[in-house]
C-alpha cells in the first residue's frame, strides 16, 4: 500500500468563525489542494432547508457529497444532531472503498448530540472520526464509549487512526487514550506537544488530534495561514503514515 495521507478538519458547517460568510466552496478548494487519501470532517451539514432557501451558493447535494465530488469516490456520513430544518454530523471521505462503516451514538445529553463514525478500508485499516462534547463529564462518558468500541470492534493488531475535534483542552482524555489503548498522537510524537488548533486565527487551545497505532508516522502539519485562518474556527491537521513492518 502507498503512504496514507490523512486530513482532519472541523469545517464549522461551511461558515467562517463568526458565521458571517459561507465558505464551503473555498473549504473544498483548500482540502483538495492537500492531496489526502482520507479526510475526516466534523460539523458537516447533511441537510438544512433554511440555508438552502437563503444562500445562493448552497450546494444542491449534501455538504459531504459536494466536498467529495470527483476526488473522493467513497464517503460515509454519520447523522448526529437532528433539528427542525435538517441535520449535521461527521463524515469520512476516502479514495479507497469502505469494507464497512457505522455511526455509533455517543450522546450523553439531548442538547448535545454526538457520534463516532467508524470505517474500515483496505480490509484492515480502521478509521474513527470523533467530535466530543464541550463539558468534561460528557467527554469522559464519550471516551468510555470510544474505548468500548475499539476493544470490541478493532483487533489489537489492526492499524487504527482516530482523528477529530476532541474538545480536550485540559488533556485529560489524551493521557487515557494513550495509556489504555496504546495510541500515539501525531504532534506529541513530532513536537512533544499537541498542536493548538482553536481559534484558527490565533490558535491557543489544543482541541483537535490525530491518534494512531499500528502505523509508522512519516510527517504531520497544522495548516495555518492563508487560506486556512479564514475558513473555519478550527485549524485543520494533516499527517502521513506508512503501514508498520
Amino acid at each position: 500500500m502507498p503512504d496514507l495521507n490523512v486530513l482532519s478538519y472541523n469545517i464549522h458547517k461551511g461558515f467562517n468563525a463568526n458565521n458571517t460568510a459561507f465558505l464551503l466552496h473555498e473549504i473544498r478548494d483548500a482540502i483538495r489542494a492537500q492531496g489526502a487519501e482520507l479526510v475526516l470532517l466534523q460539523e458537516v451539514i447533511g441537510e438544512h432547508q433554511k440555508h438552502e432557501n437563503r444562500l445562493e451558493q448552497w450546494p444542491r447535494a449534501s455538504q459531504f457529497e459536494f466536498l467529495a465530488d470527483q476526488i473522493w469516490p467513497h464517503f460515509a456520513y454519520g447523522k448526529n444532531a437532528i433539528y427542525q430544518h435538517g441535520h449535521h454530523g461527521n463524515a469520512i471521505l476516502s479514495k479507497y472503498p469502505f469494507d464497512s462503516w457505522n455511526n455509533v451514538n455517543i450522546t450523553r445529553w439531548r442538547f448535545s448530540q454526538r457520534g463516532l463514525l467508524h470505517g474500515r478500508i483496505l480490509e484492515r485499516i480502521h478509521v474513527i472520526c470523533v467530535h466530543f462534547g464541550l463539558l468534561a463529564a460528557e467527554r469522559r462518558y464519550q471516551l468510555r464509549r470510544l474505548m468500548h468500541l475499539i476493544e470490541r470492534g478493532v483487533p489489537a493488531d489492526a492499524p487504527l487512526i482516530i482523528a477529530g475535534d476532541f474538545n480536550d483542552w485540559t488533556r485529560q482524555l489524551d493521557r487515557r487514550l494513550q495509556r489504555s489503548l496504546g495510541m500515539q498522537e501525531v504532534f506529541q510524537c513530532l513536537l512533544g506537544a499537541n498542536a493548538r488548533t482553536f481559534p484558527s486565527k490565533w490558535p491557543l487551545l489544543a482541541m483537535d488530534r490525530i491518534y494512531f497505532r499500528g502505523l509508522r508516522l512519516l510527517e504531520g502539519e497544522r495548516l495555518l495561514g492563508h487560506p486556512w485562518r479564514d475558513l473555519s474556527d478550527h485549524c485543520a491537521l494533516q499527517a502521513s503514515f506508512r503501514l508498520a513492518d
